[in-house]
């Protein structure tokens, strides 16, 4: 009897065990391209917001930071806070999110705005800073890398188109600032590309795109349409001016 009990007593640990790790694991999963963006609602610099639906039919970008009140961290809202104009002109709209408190962010928000950044005038911060101190959003989102950190995000960015699908993700470690005209030309290619365009390396506005299928069945030269070239019978492009 007394061997029963302690082999269910073993049992029941172990379950329990293996269950607490699967809901870990759960918590600390990346939501994936193609998935929908889990949505929160949260305090913010702007009041209290819920992601994604609050911002509509537009893109959005989750930006997520360590620490506010850090160098590279600075940089990085400065560098997005320079380029607002931009990607307002591309129907995107920004959220920042940090495990920092909101007070904090807002004495952030305030120092950062009376910085001169690489000579540039101080810029008023126009998007959300928001407040994921009970880490639930980061961990929701995959953020929390608990072998770097348990209590800070790594510098995580997830674009998400109007549907609110996710469509490009990307890591760094907290010691490297990311390049915010990346991300902007990221969100660039994608609005660019569809089921039948694809952009190339290193592809910026204007430039020629991939195409999925070739415009032919016959490739010899002359049968090539205009607006469009070949590298070879797997590389055919449009041209760019052609591409709208």
């Amino acid at each position: 009897m007394k061997k029963s009990f302690l082999l269910a007593a073993v049992i029941l640990l172990s379950t329990g065990l293996l269950l607490a790790q699967a809901d870990e694991d759960k918590v600390n999963r990346i939501p994936l391209i193609g998935e929908k963006a889990p949505s929160f609602e949260a305090a913010s610099t702007n009041g209290t917001l819920v992601f994604p639906s609050d911002f509509g039919n537009q893109w959005k970008i989750l930006f997520a930071h360590p620490q506010d009140f850090t160098p590279v961290c600075s940089s990085e809202l400065l560098e997005l806070a320079s380029l607002q104009k931009e990607f307002d002109k591309r129907n995107v709209k920004l959220a920042v999110i940090s495990t920092s408190p909101l007070e904090d962010h807002k004495s952030w928000k305030k120092a950062l705005e009376e910085i001169e950044y690489k000579g540039r005038p101080a810029t008023k911060i126009k998007f959300p800073l928001i407040d994921d101190e009970n880490k639930h959003i980061s961990n929701e989102y995959g953020m929390i890398h608990p072998s770097i950190s348990g209590t800070k995000s790594v510098r995580g960015v997830f674009i998400i188109d109007p549907e609110n699908i996710i469509r490009a993700v990307s890591f760094y470690p907290m010691n490297v600032g990311r390049n915010s005209e990346e991300i902007l030309r990221t969100v660039e290619a994608l609005q660019a590309a569809d089921s039948q365009l694809m952009t190339p390396s290193d592809w910026k506005p204007g430039d020629d795109l991939l195409i999925s299928v070739p415009p032919v069945t016959d490739q010899r030269a002359e049968n090539v349409p205009d607006g469009y070239y070949k590298l070879a019978w797997f590389m055919w492009y449009k041209k760019g001016n052609a591409a709208n």
